[in-house]
């Protein structure tokens, strides 16, 4: 099988640091300065070289915004963590209505 198909996948490390900063719109001190601060933490190539999946980088992009409205790095990182966590509450609180209402039609059926 072909490692193309690895390009769907949302945590596949598939963009070097040049690639991920050019789409960012950042500059590559940005992205080095996230994983020196442990918020995003890219994976490594065997020769020890950044590679960012598309979560990571949409995770940046996020975290550039919040810098940009004036927080601090740190607290930009726990703003979207916060934001990360809700989103995926939401999505937990929607399957578990989801389930409810399944069992619920089969009980008055």
């Amino acid at each position: 099988m072909s490692d193309l198909g690895r390009l769907d996948d949302q945590d596949f490390p598939a963009f070097t640091t040049g690639q991920a900063a050019e789409l960012l719109g950042v500059q590559t001190a940005f992205l080095r300065s996230l994983d020196t601060a442990d918020v995003v933490s890219p994976e490594r190539s065997a020769g020890g070289h950044r590679r960012y999946s598309r979560r990571q980088l949409e995770q940046a992009a996020r975290l550039r915004e919040l810098f940009d409205q004036g927080h601090p790095l740190q607290a930009a990182a726990r703003i979207a963590g916060l934001e990360a966590e809700l989103s995926a509450a939401h999505e937990e609180i929607g399957a578990l209505r989801a389930e409810l209402d399944r069992h619920t039609g089969e009980n008055t059926a």
